[in-house]
């Protein structure tokens, strides 16, 4: 996975704000490349696992979920551990700013009691918001590249009631593509929230 050595590390966690907006723009590109390679990988793993039956929307999905455990401090990753603290520390610092900026709001008391810190600066509870308000942006980011591509069985609401549709082209629900934003066209897929080890 790309995400670990692209951008994250050399984002901006001075101020918070722009942390937050750079959070998700380095996130998306991350997910951008990742899309990307994996499309120019797939013929490989193709004819290294004929007939696995896996499409480029599952391997995304699959990606995409990596990418959410990332950010959500979940991620099991057996790299190099100098890439994965620098990386998770990046990330803590990042998190640590938008904590600071939610938390002294309007709303101070109710979100200070709701990401209240109790893992040492983790910000588990903010992390998993930030990744549930912003997992469709990353979705569409990874899928970008993702023209003609579908799943392999029916993972969206057709709008008719008639049942559930395939999402197809970007791996999209609702005919979505890129450069459109239509309402209802979260991420077909539900892989970021298997726990990694059983996807």
């Amino acid at each position: 996975l790309h995400l670990c050595n692209k951008n994250f590390p050399n984002m901006n966690s001075k101020d918070s704000s722009k942390a937050k907006n750079d959070l998700l723009v380095d996130v998306c590109m991350a997910a951008k490349y990742e899309g990307e390679s994996l499309n120019t990988y797939r013929a490989q793993y193709d004819e290294q696992y004929p007939g696995s039956g896996f499409t480029l929307c599952t391997m995304l999905a699959r990606s995409f979920a990596d990418i959410g455990d990332i950010v959500r401090g979940r991620d099991l990753y057996r790299g190099d551990n100098r890439e994965k603290t620098k990386l998770e520390s990046k990330l803590k610092e990042i998190f640590a700013k938008i904590h600071s900026e939610v938390t002294s709001g309007k709303n101070k008391d109710t979100l200070k009691t709701r990401y209240k810190d109790k893992n040492g600066g983790n910000f588990f509870k903010l992390r998993e918001d930030w990744w549930n308000a912003n997992r469709h942006t990353v979705w569409k980011a990874i899928t970008c590249n993702a023209q003609g591509n579908r799943y392999f069985r029916p993972t969206c609401n057709s709008g008719d009631n008639r049942g559930e549709a395939q999402a197809n082209k970007y791996c999209r629900c609702n005919g979505d593509k890129p450069g459109e934003d239509k309402p209802n066209t979260d991420p077909p897929t539900y892989f970021d929230y298997v726990p990694q080890y059983l996807r």
